[in-house]
């Protein structure tokens, strides 16, 4: 922590530290859980911990999508684990099903809404005709939103996990900079309303695509989804993975894609 010395009732009895090489240099720990996000000094910690032993598990989906090869590589070569379920989807098992329930399967797209602010905001759109200031003062009212709401409405966020899921899905690597990125900010209630009037509902998706001799495609941005396909009905600030594969077909995974309960079931598993 920041400040060893603040009060923290909810950590009675335990030992906290701010000094990070305590944690490093204690051979009694053998897992770390890093929640402290962003690049820096998270990174740098996590790949100290593995340097040392420990196993690493992490919710921080901006390393993971930018310096994965790097995490995996420290982690094999310390024979250590490096977990991150939480990174995508919240409390949504996804990772661990795409890493070892669906491996038989060549998996030709996967396709998603994993970011649950601007799910929120399009669903207040479509159902209570809000603008989108409105929908954006409303999230952040509920706490859906940051007071800066850049990385989700921009679609970095969903970006980040779009790449995640591509890397794992395709066996390749996918970097934020390989994603083709558009976010939410110059939709209109005009363009919700004229979606539904052709019988779609607007949702801001990541998609993944390995298309045969061309490679794999990796693209966030808002998307007319015809009403009866299954992501047209996750609504509110809930997730859901779609994928297609060579043998299972399609299938869809779907739950709460944040809040601090169900993200930390994904850390815990």
């Amino acid at each position: 922590v920041r400040d060893a010395k603040k009060i923290r009732p909810e950590l009675a009895g335990l030992h906290v530290v701010d000094d990070v090489t305590e944690i490093l240099a204690d051979d009694s720990i053998s897992m770390v859980v890093e929640v402290m996000g962003g690049v820096s000094p998270a990174k740098d910690y996590m790949l100290g911990a593995m340097e040392a032993g420990k196993s690493v598990v992490t919710a921080n989906k901006d390393v993971v999508a930018d310096y994965g090869r790097e995490m995996f590589a420290m982690a094999e070569k310390h024979g250590v684990a490096f977990l991150f379920e939480a990174s995508v989807g919240g409390g949504i098992p996804i990772i661990a099903p795409l890493k070892r329930s669906l491996t038989a399967n060549r998996l030709t797209e996967v396709m998603g809404i994993v970011n649950g602010t601007t799910n929120y905001m399009l669903t207040r759109m479509a159902e209570a005709k809000v603008s989108y200031e409105q929908a954006l003062r409303e999230a952040q009212e509920k706490g859906y939103a940051e007071a800066d709401p850049t990385a989700d409405v921009a679609g970095l966020d969903a970006a980040r996990k779009a790449a995640i899921l591509a890397s794992i899905a395709f066996n390749t690597r996918v970097r934020l900079k390989d994603v083709y990125v558009e976010g939410i900010t110059r939709l209109t209630g005009d363009d919700i309303s004229y979606a539904s009037d052709l019988g779609y509902a607007v949702k801001l998706l990541a998609v993944g695509q390995d298309i045969p001799a061309k490679g794999v495609s990796v693209r966030v941005h808002p998307v007319f989804l015809p009403q009866n396909h299954p992501l047209a009905a996750v609504n509110g600030v809930y997730n859901a993975i779609f994928l297609k594969g060579n043998a299972i077909g399609e299938a869809m995974f779907y739950g709460p894609g944040a809040g601090s309960l169900p993200t930390a079931s994904a850390v815990v598993s």
